[in-house]
């Protein structure tokens, strides 16, 4: 039978008469709201969440030059680097990474990957071979150094005299050796297809380390699922590889009439000027080279710049199919998409689409966020399930439809989140995966109307684990943290807090236009947590402490409740609880006994000093239903209790 809602009104009436108006000041809960973190501004670091007038950063500029040995598997070439101190201080050493010793036997991310191994499995038969080391200051009658320590992935180069402050310039450089892993922790290596060999090349140089006013220099080895930070520089690389080899790779190429044949070239300028897909390299052309390369013999070198990025990244193979098309970017800009896959990856349903879904990311990201700002955007195909360069992917070869799209996207999208806005994945991965896993639900929505979509809305599915007791906070560092847990810690969670931050507590266009003030005043400069806080609160206009402090920096949940409905004189009640440790602002969908309904909004204010909180509700209509979020936005870990009348009162 039904419950007689009337009946149980003048009940609760009653019980309620002397304490319930009592419940809403029992507690407190000012800890919640209180800032949760130093974030005064300095100098350096506006609290307006912008750099301040003080604000500086080093920069290096690379030039490289390497070949590759198809018989060895190894990569040999030098590299100058010229690297600017633009810090307050002098600088008599500076700190480089060198990766590729990861993939020795007795490195600290060999001794520190569990025996039964995880997703950073990587060879062990690696590791550089560097010498020639000459380090001087950018003066007449400054003297060679050649002191340096390598210390597993870092090394420690010094000058005879210190790089000075504000403006001083000094050069480092090297010969280098290393074996191409085939197991490259999933974000290089080699791959043996049927045509030939697929070498995906990243963290494949030395490279400076990140020396910032907040950390000094920033030294974390390389381990496993800590990613990179580095500072903004130009690049002019060159890779020299056997004649029937395609090479693709970061920015622009500079002496195509040197590398492509006729053929390529006609079809490469029509390619940069069509919206469709059209092949460089047809797949029945592979292992042709007559058809499309300019010699026969020996090898050719291949030449590339980059400018204002803080990495670079290649691809070489024989095996390759290449197509390209154009991207068109705001202001009438265009920059080319292009895809290259072995024979193994090609088909409608998989890589003959890359293309189409590069060119769409980057345009989707340009025209909301910010527009792209490198000459090309490569997608590899390689035995790499998804790993980002500026202007350079590589994705699974395996991918196909919905899955291609989506680590395609995914890995463009980090072209705004590290490479744009240039935060320290190794520390705070969320400030990148996380981010960028948020655009790509929009863009996803967008591409070709829906086509695979996305379900980052869908948040009461990571339930489940909200309420796992092995839950970790998004702040945990990604080395540190539980690699289980890695998926929703540094993608996921922040992913939906920006999600609730745009569809529930700010809105649209508050969001967006405190998003995009984050990315224009942090583009190519390095922003911490407290910058990317600070910026959202002042362009949003919301004090969000209590927010930052237990969706970023807690392992505690959304849980909203009703606790009942009761009649106040002509008004009626509804009493709602905060049961779980994340406060929020209540929506709440109200439906009256004619039939209508309506929408309410209570503000983040009413759990400030408790977790009760009686709202009255001023109408001359009767309520017969009220729903907590009714279009089920929040990840509430409790739905049972969202809802008056309960559904334990129906039949």
């Amino acid at each position: 039978m039904k419950y007689n809602h009337l009946s149980k009104w003048l009940v609760v009436a009653f019980l309620f008469s002397s304490n319930w108006v009592l419940a809403q000041v029992e507690s407190n809960n000012q800890n919640d709201f209180n800032e949760f973190t130093y974030r005064q501004g300095s100098a350096y670091r506006a609290a307006s969440g912008k750099p301040g007038p003080d604000y500086w950063q080093n920069g290096a500029d690379y030039k490289i030059a390497v070949t590759i040995d198809e018989d060895e598997h190894t990569v040999t070439g030098k590299v100058d680097i010229t690297y600017t101190n633009n810090s307050p201080e002098s600088l008599s050493f500076i700190w480089l990474h060198l990766e590729q010793n990861r993939f020795t036997p007795d490195s600290r991310g060999t001794l520190t990957t569990p025996i039964q191994g995880n997703r950073y499995n990587g060879d062990i038969d690696g590791g550089y071979t560097i010498n020639n080391v000459a380090a001087q200051l950018s003066k007449r009658g400054s003297t060679v150094s050649s002191k340096h320590i390598i210390t597993d992935t870092r090394m420690q180069v010094f000058f005879n005299e210190p790089i000075p402050a504000k403006g001083g310039v000094a050069t480092v450089s090297m010969n280098f050796t290393f074996k191409v892993p085939v197991k490259g922790m999933d974000r290089m290596g080699r791959l043996t297809v049927a045509d030939g060999t697929i070498y995906a090349l990243a963290q494949w140089y030395p490279k400076v380390a990140v020396f910032d006013d907040v950390e000094g220099w920033n030294i974390e080895p390389y381990l496993g699922a800590g990613e990179f930070y580095l500072d903004y520089g130009d690049f002019d690389y060159k890779v020299t590889v056997p004649y029937d080899h395609i090479v693709v790779g970061s920015g622009a190429l500079q002496n195509p009439k040197e590398v492509l044949n006729g053929t390529l070239l006609e079809r490469l300028e029509k390619a940069s000027n069509s919206d469709t897909t059209v092949y460089l390299v047809k797949p029945e052309e592979v292992l042709k080279p007559e058809l499309t390369r300019p010699k026969q013999e020996g090898t050719l070198t291949w030449h590339f710049k980059i400018e204002n990025a803080r990495d670079v990244a290649f691809s070489s193979s024989k095996a390759f199919i290449w197509d390209a098309a154009q991207i068109n970017l705001p202001e009438g800009k265009k920059a080319i998409a292009q895809s290259v896959y072995p024979k193994e990856s090609d088909g409608q349903d998989a890589w003959s689409r890359s293309t189409e879904y590069s060119k769409a990311s980057i345009e989707h990201y340009s025209n909301k966020w910010y527009p792209y700002p490198y000459p090309a955007a490569v997608n590899v195909a390689a035995d790499i399930n998804g790993m980002e360069y500026p202007g350079l992917n590589f994705c699974s070869y395996k991918s196909k439809e919905g899955s291609l799209w989506g680590v395609t996207d995914h890995e463009f999208g980090h072209n705004w989140f590290p490479m744009i806005v240039g935060t320290n994945e190794r520390r705070y991965a969320w400030m990148d995966e996380g981010f960028n896993s948020f655009i790509n639900h929009y863009s996803s929505v967008a591409f070709n109307e829906g086509e695979y979509g996305s379900d980052l809305q869908q948040t009461r599915k990571y339930v489940n684990w909200l309420n796992s007791e092995d839950r970790e906070g998004i702040d945990t560092y990604p080395d540190v943290a539980n690699t289980s847990n890695l998926g929703m810690i540094a993608y996921m969670k922040p992913a939906i807090g920006l999600f609730l931050l745009r569809e529930y507590i700010l809105g649209e266009e508050r969001f967006d236009n405190a998003f995009k003030a984050y990315i224009e005043a942090w583009a190519y400069k390095h922003p911490q947590p407290n910058d990317f806080f600070n910026i959202i609160e002042n362009v949003g206009g919301e004090n969000l402490s209590w927010f930052w402090k237990s969706w970023f920096y807690g392992t505690d949940n959304i849980d909203l409740a009703i606790e009942n409905v009761v009649p106040y004189g002509n008004d009626q009640v509804v009493i709602l609880s905060n049961k779980g440790g994340v406060p929020m602002p209540v929506k709440l969908g109200l439906t009256y006994a004619d039939g209508s309904k309506e929408r309410i909004m209570l503000p983040v204010e009413i759990w400030q000093r408790g977790d009760s909180w009686n709202y009255q509700h001023k109408s001359n209509k009767q309520l017969v239903g009220v729903e907590i979020d009714p279009d089920k936005v929040l990840p509430d870990i409790n739905i049972a209790n969202d809802k008056w009348p309960s559904d334990i009162y129906k039949e």
